[in-house]
This record gives structure tokens, C-alpha cells and sequence, in this order.
């Protein structure tokens, strides 16, 4: 079952999103398990909002590479909220 994961890092800038990104390395492809992911500013933090094909894929993906990322970014821990996926609409073929 899909899981959604919303994190906001206080403080957070768009400057240490991109410097994360950049440590990725991910070349404009999603994470392996990751199904969508959007970021921006939001009041008084960064907000990143996923949607992952299971919490131990985001969890994979948080010990292989993203820790290591927000690190080297000096951004602090995250504590990122997990729900249920209910449904998702896509753009029609």
C-alpha cells in the first residue's frame, strides 16, 4: 500500500534543498520506491510532501543515501509524517 510522507524542516531554505539534491544525485529521476515528490517553501520552514510505495522504501532510501545528503547539507534530523494513501488521480493518458 502506498504511504505519503510529509516532512517540514523548520527554518529550512530553498538553498539547502538544492545543495540536498545536488548530494543525490538523482539526474531528474525519482528514488527507487518513490512515486512523486514535491517541494517548496512554506511559512517558517521547507515542506517536502512524497508519496512512497511503502514506508520501508523511504526508509531504505533515508539510511542508503538521503541521511548522508541532508548532512553534507547541514540540515538538522527530519521527522517526517507518514499516512495512508487513499487514492491518486493522474493526468489522463
Amino acid at each position: 500500500m502506498a504511504i505519503g510522507m510529509i516532512c517540514e524542516i523548520p527554518n529550512g531554505t530553498q538553498k539547502q534543498y538544492d545543495e540536498v539534491m545536488k548530494h543525490l544525485n538523482l539526474q531528474g529521476k525519482l528514488p527507487t520506491g518513490c512515486l512523486s515528490h514535491f517541494a517548496g517553501p512554506q511559512q517558517g520552514c521547507w515542506c517536502v510532501v512524497d508519496v512512497w510505495e511503502s514506508k520501508e522504501a523511504f526508509e531504505k532510501f533515508m539510511q542508503q543515501k538521503l541521511g548522508s545528503a541532508l548532512q553534507k547539507a547541514g540540515v538538522p534530523p527530519i521527522q517526517p509524517k507518514f499516512f495512508p494513501v487513499h487514492n491518486t488521480l493522474k493526468p489522463a493518458a
